[in-house]
C-alpha cells in the first residue's frame, strides 16, 4: 500500500480543492486492486478444481473397489464426488460473480460490503474444503477397515485386544489431523495472502468513507 500513503502524504499537504481529487484516485487505485484479487481467488479456485480433477482421474480408485470386489462402494464414492464438485462449482459462480460485481461497483460503501461478502465466501469455502477432507479421511480408512482383505490380519488382532484398537484410533486421528494440518496451512498461504490484502483495501476504504 505505498502508493496509497504517498497519496495519502501529498493530500495533506495540499489545499482542500485537491481533496476530492485525491479520494478520487485512492478509490480507483483500491478499486482495481481489489478487482485484481477477487480475480485471481476466481483464477486459483479453477486452477484448483482442475488439479483435484487431475489427481482424481490419475489415482483412480475404482480397481481399488474391485480388487475388494465391492463395486457398489464406487457408485457411493462416485455420489459424494458429484455432489462435492457440485459444490465447488457453485463457489466457482459465486467468485466470478463477486468479481463482476466488484469491478464495476461505483460506490464506496459498496465496494466495502463486496469486499466483506467476497471474504466471507472465500472462508466458507476453505472451510467446506477441509471439511470435506476430513470427511473423506474417515469414508477412506472406514473401507479399507471394513473391506480391504490385506488387513484382515489387523481386524482379527483389534477384536481380540482393546489397547490395540485404542492405538490404532489414535494413529488414524492423528493422521486425519496431520492431513488437516497440511491443507489448512495450503489454502492459508494460497487464500490468506490474497484475503489479507482485501482486507487492507477494505481498512483504506473505511478512511476515506469517513
Amino acid at each position: 500500500m505505498k502508493e496509497l500513503d504517498l497519496l495519502k502524504k501529498d493530500w495533506q499537504k495540499n489545499d482542500t480543492s485537491f481533496v476530492v481529487v485525491s479520494e478520487t484516485e485512492i478509490y480507483k487505485m483500491i478499486h482495481k486492486k481489489s478487482s485484481s484479487i477477487v480475480k485471481w481467488i476466481l483464477i486459483i479456485s479453477i486452477l484448483e478444481v482442475c488439479l483435484w480433477t487431475f489427481l482424481n482421474v490419475f489415482f483412480n480408485s475404482d480397481d481399488y473397489f474391485k480388487e475388494m470386489k465391492h463395486d457398489e462402494i464406487i457408485t457411493y464414492i462416485n455420489v459424494l464426488n458429484y455432489f462435492s464438485y457440485g459444490v465447488v462449482l457453485v463457489f466457482i459462480y459465486l467468485f466470478y460473480k463477486n468479481y463482476i460485481v466488484i469491478s464495476t461497483t461505483v460506490s464506496t460503501k459498496q465496494l466495502m460490503k463486496d469486499i466483506l461478502k467476497t471474504r466471507k465466501t472465500v472462508q466458507y469455502y476453505v472451510w467446506y474444503n477441509l471439511g470435506m477432507i476430513v470427511l473423506y479421511c474417515i469414508i477412506g480408512f472406514t473401507i479399507a477397515f471394513t473391506y480391504n482383505p490385506q488387513l484382515s490380519s489387523l481386524r482379527d488382532k483389534i477384536a481380540g485386544d482393546g489397547k490395540i484398537l485404542a492405538i490404532t484410533i489414535g494413529i488414524l486421528v492423528l493422521t486425519t489431523f496431520v492431513f488437516f494440518g497440511i491443507f489448512w496451512l495450503f489454502y492459508r498461504l494460497l487464500y490468506g495472502i490474497l484475503l489479507r490484502r482485501l482486507y487492507a483495501n477494505y481498512k483504506e476504504l473505511k478512511k476515506i468513507d469517513l
